[in-house]
């Protein structure tokens, strides 16, 4: 079956077009992306404004037509965290329904980090044992750890890179004042997390999805994306450590010069990190594998399981 997979994302909108059938793994056939930071289109009051509405439509529009012209059978869209909790989310996906025909659905906190946690677990496989995925978006982190195909705890909180540098990182490089204030932030917000995540007693494997954990993995040595899905790529506490405090001494444009950092994602990328360091440290992680499917990979899997089962 080819399948459309419409990425409703907070710092992007990204199609993806895929061969696949069930019990098969998800062939990517095309890809569509373009930068679009809902979260920064977001109104006093939280709602998404009228320019933000337009570009959201405009991309679904785009995309929806792409799907068709490679012969997709079917679309499958979602969207995450900056839809979820903007004030308008849900007007804004009944607009989206009724200009483009296109159905968003809103895919809740811990909904996202139970679908993320499947595909991780369906890349590593039973040996893994009890696995606990960490992953960064836009809007949210979520934390999810379990011995199954479903986590026994899938965790949201509002402690996303772009949420964060909006609320607290908006200087170009930060203050040390700032970095101080964010990092009582995270804390603060991960304390509870972390004690759920401990009470469920050690992992196996720690996983990291999400581009945020690439780009720093990327950052601190490991392989290039060039390199193909199948290397084995890591992020030590260590250097993100060393990192996070380069970081904040440095401006949005120098980050961009650095591997594995793009322009759209480089004035985030210190709050990735502060995030990775604080959620590290809490859960006494010293080291996590990057794997290469995430919250997509994890929907179609979802998609093709209920096939095979109606």
């Amino acid at each position: 079956m080819r399948l459309g997979v419409l990425d409703i994302g907070s710092n992007t909108v990204h199609l993806l077009v895929i061969d696949a059938h069930a019990g098969a793994r998800p062939v990517p056939l095309t890809s569509h992306k373009r930068p679009l930071q809902l979260i920064e289109f977001l109104d006093d009051d939280g709602s998404i404004s009228a320019i933000g509405e337009s570009k959201l439509i405009q991309f679904v529009t785009e995309a929806t037509i792409l799907a068709q012209q490679h012969g997709a059978e079917d679309v499958m869209a979602f969207a995450t965290s900056a839809l979820r909790e903007a004030g308008n989310g849900r007007a804004v996906l009944a607009r989206v329904f009724a200009e483009t025909g296109t159905r968003l659905i809103e895919l809740s906190g811990s909904d996202e980090a139970a679908a993320t946690f499947l595909a991780v677990r369906r890349w590593y496989g039973w040996g893994a044992g009890t696995i606990l995925n960490l992953d960064i978006g836009g809007g949210s982190f979520e934390l999810a750890m379990g011995a199954d195909e479903q986590p026994e705890l899938a965790l949201s909180v509002p402690l996303g890179a772009g949420r964060l540098t909006r609320d607290f990182l908006d200087e170009d490089p930060p203050t040390a004042k700032s970095v101080k204030a964010v990092r009582k932030h995270i804390r603060a917000t991960l304390d509870d997390s972390i004690a759920d995540i401990q009470r469920l007693g050690s992992p196996t494997i720690v996983s990291a999805t999400s581009k945020s954990f690439r780009s720093l993995a990327r950052l601190t040595g490991s392989a290039p994306r060039a390199d193909g899905p199948y290397v084995r790529r890591e992020l030590r506490l260590h250097d993100v450590v060393l990192w996070a405090s380069r970081l904040s001494a440095m401006a949005s444009a120098d980050r961009a010069t650095l591997p594995g950092v793009s322009a759209l994602r480089s004035r985030q990328l210190l709050a990735a990190a502060l995030v990775a360091q604080t959620a590290m440290e809490g859960l006494h992680i010293e080291s996590v594998q990057i794997c290469p499917w995430a919250l997509r990979e994890g929907l179609i899997l979802r998609r093709f399981d209920h096939l095979t089962t109606a």
